[in-house]
């Protein structure tokens, strides 16, 4: 059949070691005669043709129902990840899929497609603070809930915060961010989410924690932000980003212009790629639909048209890659309970398998990376001269 000769051609000409494909009872090796790296079994002609014609989503769908296997999944998709402009090349890319459109009707429904898959599901895998975004790890060793933990201290030691100061977390999500704000530097918080678990979750943490009055959560769009009554002396973004849209970039940027002070200070933590690439088609269409990963390049040179003065970046793309270890590693300790809430089944597991460890060897042999970058508004001559002040212990 035509697409088994494709694939063929595809493995022969890849690049990786030795590696086999089992074509529904065929077994044929490449790469050389050495034990196969993994052995990736497709259990009929269906399944050949479905990835020829829509790439990854025709493999992950293939995979979420069960139609194909492989018996050593990361080294598949660092596979995948070395040879992904090759693959792009021969395969093409989901040929006649539509990719969701980031539109502001639409962004409500999008947003909550993820987020609001339930709270009960989240506890099983992520830190007790429910922070969702990449961690920092000080020592390889450091447990997740210490590694978020100084996540949250790193980005709020780069944000420079004094007392009183008013501080917008866009895209808030769970409201461990905002909260620790207003403990440790006595900061006024305001967060916004489109997750009405997340909203109602962080309003309630805040009640808990004791600092509801100085810390208030919406559920709102970012683009609304601008009709609310105060300025901020700070702004951070932790993970959002990444849901703006490409066509949108500029819509974020001037909400940051409109409603940061002259002088103030910003923190985007965002995914990044090389170059401008789409997103997956099978992470569009079940993962983040409307989603988009933008280059380094695409936000740094938005920033001089709004007057925003880049003052440090930083990569953290291994941080990154561990933090979905331990994501995927307490996930899969927690498959029994996972298959006990409301609509997660075996195709919903192996669909989130594939994600985290998809994810995972993207940022480890892919195009992607994790980038935290503080910016002022206009020119800012009283920063700290260096960075030694963000690893210091967060004062009480």
């Amino acid at each position: 059949m035509i697409a088994k000769a494709i694939l063929e051609q595809v493995f022969t000409r890849a690049k990786f070691g030795s590696f086999a494909v089992d074509y529904w009872g065929e077994l044929k090796k490449y790469g050389g005669n050495d034990k196969p790296i993994f052995t990736l079994t497709l259990y009929d002609p269906d399944v050949a043709s479905a990835i020829v014609k829509q790439s990854d989503i025709g493999f992950g769908e293939a995979y979420m129902d069960k139609r194909l296997e492989v018996d050593n999944l990361d080294e598949f998709l660092k596979f995948t990840n070395l040879n992904n402009a090759r693959l792009q090349e021969w395969l093409g890319k989901n040929m006649g899929y539509r990719f969701a459109r980031n539109i502001r009707k639409k962004q409500d429904s999008q947003i909550q497609s993820h987020y609001d898959l339930g709270n009960d599901f989240y506890k099983l895998w992520l830190d007790s603070s429910m922070t969702y975004s990449c961690a920092y790890f000080k020592k390889p060793d450091d447990k997740l809930e210490l590694a978020q933990q100084q996540k949250i201290d790193h980005v709020l030691g780069k944000l420079q915060l004094s007392k009183d100061q008013r501080l917008l977390d866009i895209g808030c999500g769970w409201g461990h961010l905002a909260i620790r704000a207003a403990k440790l530097y006595g900061v006024r918080s305001f967060g916004v989410t489109l997750s009405h678990n997340q909203y109602e979750y962080a309003t309630s943490m805040a009640k808990r924690e004791g600092v509801s009055n100085m810390v208030e959560f919406k559920y709102m769009n970012y683009q609304d932000i601008k009709n609310h009554k105060h300025k901020y002396d700070r702004i951070v973004s932790v993970g959002m980003f990444e849901h703006v849209g490409r066509n949108n970039q500029h819509k974020y940027f001037k909400t940051i212009d409109d409603l940061l002070i002259a002088g103030g200070l910003s923190v985007l933590h965002t995914i990044t790629q090389q170059t401008e690439e789409s997103m997956p088609g099978w992470i569009d269409k079940y993962i983040f639909p409307g989603g988009y990963v933008p280059s380094l390049r695409e936000v740094v040179q938005l920033l001089p048209e709004y007057d925003l003065h880049l003052t440090d970046y930083e990569s953290l793309r291994m941080h990154y890659a561990m933090t979905l270890d331990e994501w995927y590693r307490r996930f899969e300790a927690n498959l029994d309970a996972v298959r006990k809430l409301e609509k997660k089944d075996e195709r919903f597991i192996r669909m989130w398998r594939l994600y985290l460890r998809g994810s995972a060897s993207s940022f480890r042999w892919g195009t992607f990376d994790l980038s935290q970058l503080v910016f002022t508004k206009g020119l800012k001559n009283d920063l700290p001269l260096t960075r030694s002040g963000l690893y210091l212990k967060p004062r009480p």
